[in-house]
């Protein structure tokens, strides 16, 4: 225990030893969920974050900092894209996000799903509570809701990618990975600015790490990239298509109770407050690589997820 430096010295011989010897006890701080009002908004309240990774839409108005923000309040009224593996939006509520029973978030995107020309480009989930109270994003270890693909051999786990800017309209974006591999961003003719994001700090070289999915580019009568089963935002699955039929608009629905750790091992959350969404496969779209002078190794782009807004579904639900 600290003694006060204005304690006599005589007080202080009479003080216990056994008080002398005792360490005050840190008291953490205890997470209070921010409740829901008669005010609350069901949409995305504050974007804290918009990292993408290089691609096709990038510096467009598709793929800025106006376009991030522009999320904001609404849904499906308009796009923001990630880029290619990595890429990522942190964004929160008004509120915090129960876990109820079902679904808790709904995302929107933009996933094609007529049969024979399905492309989707999934988007990881992961979510964050506020335990320490400030409004920021920066509470430890996220919780990745882990989908369908999560625990296949197949997929990888702590992969890291570097894309290095080439400073240079006509050159590919190289890429280098943690699994000794590299290859490109391919640019291509329908975009001719810049595919790596200007806006941020380092101006050379960028990574991410994250969970990786495999790919799944598909050659029939035209290339098509299928969707998984469940668990992934810009996905055409099942339920995404169930509820495009029955109500004419669709989101990739998400449930807390699929939050896992770094290990893997699920967690029990009652709330959470901040949403991190990233681009969780790296393909070019190119089934022919590492052949990029093919006709059709340019045609599609890179795989990169589109985020078109987020909702608390009990909220959407009843409003």
């Amino acid at each position: 225990m600290k003694l006060n430096q204005h304690i006599a010295f005589a007080a202080l011989l009479a003080f216990p030893l056994s008080m002398l010897s005792c360490k005050k006890e840190k008291v953490g701080i205890q997470y209070v969920p921010r409740p829901v009002t008669s005010g609350s908004s069901q949409y995305i309240y504050q974007i804290f974050e918009y990292v993408p990774a290089p691609g096709q839409y990038i510096n467009t108005d598709l793929g800025n900092l106006a376009a991030a923000k522009g999320l904001v309040g609404k849904a499906n009224e308009g796009l923001l894209s990630l880029g290619g593996f990595g890429g990522y939006l942190i964004f929160g509520f008004d509120h915090s996000i129960e876990n109820k029973e079902g679904a808790d978030i709904g995302i929107f995107g933009n996933p094609l799903i007529g049969e024979g020309m399905e492309w989707s480009e999934p988007g990881i989930v992961m979510v964050m509570q506020d335990s320490n109270g400030n409004g920021l994003p920066d509470d430890g270890e996220w919780l990745e809701l882990a989908g369908s693909e999560f625990r296949k051999p197949e997929t990888i786990k702590k992969y890291t990618i570097t894309y290095y800017n080439p400073k240079n309209l006509t050159d590919d974006i190289l890429w280098k990975d943690n699994q000794g591999k590299q290859g490109h961003i391919l640019r291509n003719v329908f975009h001719g600015q810049a595919y790596y994001p200007s806006w941020t700090t380092n101006q050379n070289e960028i990574s991410f790490t994250g969970t990786l999915a495999k790919s799944t580019l598909t050659e029939a009568d035209i290339i098509t990239n299928k969707p998984y089963a469940w668990g992934y935002s810009d996905n055409g699955s099942e339920d995404y298509k169930l509820l495009m039929e029955t109500n004419g608009v669709a989101y990739n629905a998400f449930d807390l109770s699929w939050a896992v750790d770094a290990t893997g091992k699920p967690v029990a959350i009652d709330y959470i407050d901040f949403v991190k969404v990233y681009t969780g496969q790296n393909s070019n779209g190119n089934l022919y690589e590492p052949d990029t002078e093919n006709e059709a190794s340019r045609r599609l782009g890179e795989i990169s997820t589109e985020i078109g807004g987020a909702v608390d579904i009990s909220l959407y639900l009843t409003k």
